[in-house]
């Protein structure tokens, strides 16, 4: 018994080692080569050491850099300064049917500025530590996702694979700004016009798990001013209705109004992006002196700024009724007026979001090409914050928030931004997915085709 036993284990070894080798030849050929991966590493650095901080960018070196990326693609190029000074670069795959609308996949050229002190390796160095982390100003936000974009056409037409539809990739400046001289410019522009786009894919935000973060909306600003005024008086006087008694007022009505949203976060019941968003940008009062402020006067005027972020789907005339009737009453001697107030409905009169379930056949799509790529998929999201995802769905274009990065701490803006080399490589390969999904993806009844067919 025991010589057929050892010839079935050595049997066993053999078949395990043949599938092994099989399995590993079959992973070269699906995935770069070390060198391939570290000329892409490369790549990304280089595009990470221009300095595009605001508010000097070098807007010139990046069109320069991109431009490059795109001949070495064979990629057609354009540039456009709606603005002087301050260029748009556009690049497209054209589609072998040119009667399809297009993909556009926007990013952002410029970053923000870094406190070079507080980071543990410089911002614009692109430094990789011995865990693979690439740190650097926009690794995160979002030169990554720009040159995803280009990395993953690179492996496409690599391939072979020829897109039905053309794509567009945008660089644009200023988002960081708020984007009025780049992709506000473009969208009204008869440049996109022209484009005829069908979907805009743009920035997202990392996840900290395992989940991709998949945005159909985002909040929109509201800054408020509040202003107060009353009868100045000596500073050891008790009376009513003095300007800082009326702020103090209006400013605890805000913070117990802040505290019932922010509750709603805690207790798991939404998150940040749904619920409305109220923070103290400045406070201004008292009467200055050459060595501060007179301290034994009670000043005539005191003012207070607020950033609100509201989602699409809050009621922004309770929320106005609030502002003149709480928070701002002329009973008490208050004004306000807003310094931005951007709205929430599309030019159509829509709520400006993005159809994030299956009566959207680019959103089914998405999640379909990033499981194809082995990843999963959290909860459709609004995004707390603005991105340049906002002038398209304005125009009623749908517009949806990704970056492919997961098991990633959210450092957007923070000091030491960083991302991990291996989660920046499956990023192009999920880019890769999503490109070749949406390039071929010919609508129910075209031409004959279902979409069960594809």
């Amino acid at each position: 018994m025991e010589k057929p036993c050892n010839s079935n284990r050595q049997f066993l070894l053999l078949h395990l080692l043949f599938l092994s080798l099989l399995v590993g030849l079959t992973n070269s050929t699906a995935a770069p080569s070390q060198d391939e991966q570290s000329k892409i590493i490369s790549r990304f650095q280089e595009y990470l050491q221009i300095n595009t901080a605001q508010p000097s960018p070098d807007y010139q070196k990046s069109t320069h850099f991109i431009l490059s990326q795109a001949n070495s693609l064979s990629l057609e190029s354009q540039v456009v300064e709606f603005v002087k000074g301050k260029p748009v670069v556009l690049l497209k795959w054209p589609g072998s049917d040119p009667s399809l609308p297009s993909i556009l996949l926007n990013s952002h050229t410029d970053v923000v500025p870094s406190e070079y002190s507080k980071w543990v390796h410089p911002p614009l160095g692109a430094h990789i530590d011995e865990q693979g982390n690439i740190f650097a100003r926009g690794s995160q936000d979002m030169k990554c996702v720009g040159m995803q974009y280009l990395e993953a056409i690179r492996r496409l037409k690599s391939s072979g694979f020829q897109p039905k539809r053309s794509l567009y990739l945008s660089f644009v400046p200023d988002e960081e700004i708020g984007g009025h001289d780049g992709a506000e410019k473009l969208a009204y522009s008869d440049v996109l016009k022209n484009m005829n786009v069908d979907i805009v894919l743009d920035e997202g935000l990392p996840s900290p798990n395992e989940n991709y973060r998949l945005f159909y909306a985002e909040r929109t600003p509201w800054w408020l001013v509040i202003k107060a005024t009353g009868a100045p008086g000596h500073g050891a006087k008790l009376y009513d209705n003095s300007a800082m008694e009326n702020l103090f007022k209006s400013i605890e009505s805000i913070r117990r109004f802040r505290a019932s949203q922010f509750d709603l976060v805690k207790a798991g019941l939404k998150a940040e992006g749904e619920v409305i968003s109220v923070n103290v940008a400045f406070l201004k009062a008292g009467t200055p002196s050459p060595t501060g402020f007179v301290m034994n006067l009670q000043p005539s005027e005191a003012e207070a700024g607020f950033d609100i972020r509201i989602p699409p789907t809050a009621n922004t005339e309770s929320l106005e009724k609030r502002i003149a009737e709480e928070w701002a009453p002329a009973s008490r001697n208050m004004t306000f007026e807003f310094k931005q107030k951007v709205t929430t409905h599309d030019d159509l009169g829509r709520p400006l979001l993005t159809a994030s379930d299956n009566s959207n056949p680019w959103w089914t799509l998405l999640e379909e090409a990033i499981k194809k790529a082995n990843g999963k998929i959290g909860k459709p999201e609004i995004f707390p914050a603005s991105t340049d995802a906002r002038y398209f769905r304005q125009l009623g274009l749908p517009a949806i928030g990704f970056s492919p990065m997961v098991n990633t701490p959210i450092l957007l803006h923070d000091h030491n931004e960083f991302l991990n080399q291996a989660e920046y490589l499956r990023g192009i390969n999920v880019y890769e997915s999503i490109i070749k999904a949406y390039t071929s993806f010919i609508p129910p009844g075209r031409d004959g085709v279902s979409r069960d067919e594809l």
